[in-house]
This record gives structure tokens, C-alpha cells and sequence, in this order.
């Protein structure tokens, strides 16, 4: 099969990384990619946003299924194009798109389906949603209602912090992003990532993750767009996955195809296990940044079989096999990510970690000559595997000190609450 990989992120060089295993791969072709990606894939020059260069190409180099990393292509449409002109795609289209889209669809699917979810409420002015913060109790959730680059989302401790929240999102912050907001209570409890792969029809649970959003250790600091992640989540017991399956996956996928918008692709449900049971923070439509890379090196079966089966409609209801093993990445950042990431800085030992064990995938990078340098804000994913979340960190963390990249940081704690409990559970 030729397959053609759009993105160009970590997440994107974890998907070439497994797709190139793969027995039934002819060619694979990234677009636009990265330096890593480049190792795996024979990289294209296209936009994401052109859809008719994507298509074109697509054609003349016989594609038999494209792949789409990314949220904003997805909800733009790209899918659509594509399938209109007879491509296999793997990734919903932009009707079902809007799950990540915009948080008012999804929490409004959330009460045609009975879907566990935060108390909430949807506003477009101002004055709606500073009066709407009296039957709010503090901490209160903001969210921007469209996509917002990860940024669009403040928890507001005071009555004051959200107002300035209601303010700047509907005056313009996240431009079109925040022309509506939804308000929601505050869940408690202990944030955990599960994935799902969907035809449109048949679901089947793909594995579980746990990320860092903060960009300190002991999860200080401003959110990013993660900061390291491991795999397995253990919190997320298989009762509790059983639960998140038949009251929140299942039922969504089922609304989605009685409204005439069949989810097809990976869904990505952001959950809050609550004294109440497990509840829908959001949902993405496509893999997780960093989760995607420890998902990819705990995999045990052809990835490409997996997506093309959801890309045609033929996935088959049954176990996804996986390594008996942990995953877990670290994301080396450039200094003053998220707020002013400092780009340019040259990075070296990556051989050198891999040689440790580890897998470094690319997540913002570019060659200068032949020096390759930070090109983003989160720059490497060092990505290891081990018998237990402690064994994988640690497996990580070597790596991490092989890698020469004076302008980077990174966090030292990936992973401590599952060592935190392990540990606890080691003792008399």
C-alpha cells in the first residue's frame, strides 16, 4: 500500500514510526514532516490547508490511504474532499470533526446521549456569561468554543478570573474561536486519557494514557500542550474502562451515526474520574500529543491495518493487542515555552539517546545545513519503554541526559503519580 501521513508533529513521526513496520507498506509519504519523519517516510512539500495540491498528489502517486494527524484539516474538511474523490481516508469528516471542533456540539451531544459530563452552559455575550457565573461555584471552567490551539481553556479560582476569561475570549483572544464559550463546573478528580477507534459503526477501546499538562514539576505552572505522558493509565482500571465504553465511547459514536454524521477514526475522550465515576472533560478526533507516541511503542499488531480498516469501514469488534510492557515520553521544550519558546537552539545526541534504548521522536525541528535545531516549542519527544512506568522513566530519563540541547528543559517528574502509587502499593 502507498500511504500518504499529514502532519508534522511528534505525534506525526510516532504514527510513520509504526506505519513503517508495517508488511503491507509499498511507499510512505509525509507532508510536510520533519527531519525525523524523513528517517521513515519520503517527505512531500504540501500545505495542509490545500487541499487541491493534497488531492493531486494523491493521485499521481497512487495513495491508497491518507492519513491525517492533525485537528485543523479535520475540522476544515479535508476528509471530505478527499473521500469525495474516491481516497481512503483515515479521519472523520468535518460534520463529525465537530467533537473537537466545538465544545457547545459536544456537550449538547452529551445530553441527547446521557452522556456523563460537567454541568455547563453555552453564551455568546458577555453579560449572558457573567450572569451565568452565579450558579457556578469557584474554581470555574472557561472554555473558548472552537478550536484555540490548546490555549483556549481557563480554570478561574476567582470571580474576577473569570470575568477577565469571559472578557478576552468573546473580546477576540482566539479570534473566531472564541466568538461563543461554554461555562462549566469545576470536576475533581484525576485527569486520564483513553482512546477509541471507530468505523463509524464498531468501536473498539485502543488503550489508555495519562499526560502532563503543566509545564513544571509537581505540575506547576502555566498548561502547555503536554509535557510528557505515559502508558498505561492503571488509574483507568478495566471496570472503570468498561464504564467509560458503554456510557460515554459507545453511546457518542452511536448519536453520531443516528444524526447522519458517522464518527470514523481514532476519538480521544479527555475524562475526569470522579467520586461519581468517570466523566467527559472533551473530545479530540485524532491521537494525542504526546500519548501517541507512548500508544505507538506499546502497540503490538500492524498499525496500518488498524487505520485502514477504520478508514473502510471494516473494523473488526475485537481486542487490540498490546506489549506487556510500559511507555513513557519526556518532551524537551525550547526555553520560555509555552508563552515565547526560543527557536534556533542546535540539538545534538540524539544517536547517542537512542543508543540508551529510547526512541527521540521529532516534534518541532528543522536542518540548518547539517545542524538540526528547535524549530517549535516542544521540540524532541524521548520516548522509552520498561517493564513498569518506574523502569520506563528511568529508561526516558537516561536518554534525556544523552541529548545536548543547551537552549531545552524539560520535567523531571513524567509519570510520578503512577511510581507515587506503585510505591505505595510496595509497601507493608
Amino acid at each position: 500500500m502507498n500511504v500518504l501521513l499529514l502532519g508534522s508533529g511528534g505525534r506525526e513521526h510516532a504514527l510513520a514510526w509504526k506505519l513503517a513496520q508495517s508488511p503491507r507498506l509499498t511507499r510512505l509519504f509525509a507532508a510536510p514532516g520533519n527531519p525525523g519523519i524523513a528517517a521513515h517516510a519520503e517527505l512531500a512539500p504540501l500545505a495542509l490547508d490545500d487541499a487541491d495540491a493534497i488531492l493531486g498528489f494523491a493521485r499521481e502517486r497512487k495513495i491508497d490511504l491518507v492519513v491525517i494527524g492533525p485537528e485543523q484539516p479535520l475540522v476544515a474538511g479535508l476528509a471530505d474532499r478527499l473521500r469525495d474523490a474516491g481516497v481512503a481516508v483515515f479521519g472523520p469528516s468535518a460534520a463529525a470533526a465537530r467533537l473537537e471542533g466545538s465544545k457547545a456540539f459536544t456537550k449538547a451531544l452529551c445530553d441527547r446521549a446521557n452522556v456523563p459530563t460537567a454541568r455547563y452552559v453555552r453564551c455568546e455575550s458577555a453579560e449572558r456569561a457573567k450572569a451565568a457565573l452565579a450558579h457556578f461555584g469557584l474554581p470555574v471552567v472557561i472554555k473558548a468554543d472552537g478550536l484555540a490551539a490548546g490555549k483556549g481553556v481557563v480554570i478561574a479560582t476567582s470571580a474576577a478570573e473569570a470575568e477577565d476569561a469571559i472578557d478576552a475570549m468573546l473580546g477576540g483572544r482566539f479570534g473566531s474561536a472564541g466568538r461563543s464559550l461554554v461555562i462549566e463546573e469545576h470536576l475533581e478528580g484525576e485527569e486520564v486519557s483513553f482512546f477509541a477507534l471507530s468505523d463509524g459503526q464498531t468501536v473498539v477501546p485502543l488503550g489508555s494514557a495519562q499526560d502532563h499538562k503543566r509545564v513544571g514539576d509537581g505540575d506547576t505552572g502555566p498548561n502547555t500542550g503536554g509535557m510528557g505522558a505515559y502508558s498505561p493509565a492503571r488509574v483507568l482500571t478495566p471496570a472503570l474502562e468498561a464504564q467509560v465504553m458503554a456510557h460515554i465511547v459507545e453511546p457518542s459514536v452511536a448519536a453520531m451515526a443516528a444524526a447522519g454524521t458517522p464518527f470514523a477514526g481514532v476519538l480521544f475522550a479527555g475524562l475526569m474520574l470522579t467520586a461519581e465515576g468517570p466523566k467527559l472533560i472533551e473530545y479530540n478526533v485524532r491521537f494525542g500529543d504526546p500519548e501517541c507516541q507512548v500508544l505507538m511503542l506499546r502497540l503490538d499488531e500492524d498499525l496500518l491495518t488498524l487505520l485502514e480498516s477504520a478508514a473502510r469501514g471494516t473494523l473488526a469488534a475485537r481486542p487490540v493487542r498490546w506489549r506487556d510492557e510500559a511507555a513513557l515520553t519526556v518532551v524537551m521544550a525550547a526555553s520560555g515555552y509555552p508563552d515565547a519558546p526560543r527557536t534556533g537552539g542546535a540539538i545534538d545526541g540524539i544517536a547517542e539517546a537512542e543508543a540508551e534504548g529510547a526512541h527521540v521522536f521529532h516534534a518541532g525541528t528543522r536542518l540548518e545545513g547539517a545542524q538540526l535545531v528547535a524549530a517549535g516549542g516542544r521540540v524532541l519527544a524521548v520516548t522509552a519503554r520498561g517493564a513498569t512506568v518506574a523502569d520506563a522513566q528511568a529508561a526516558a530519563y537516561r536518554a534525556v541526559d544523552a541529548v545536548r540541547f543547551p537552549s531545552g528543559f524539560c520535567r523531571r517528574d513524567i509519570g510520578w503519580r503512577e511510581i507515587a502509587r506503585a510505591d505505595a502499593e510496595a509497601r507493608p
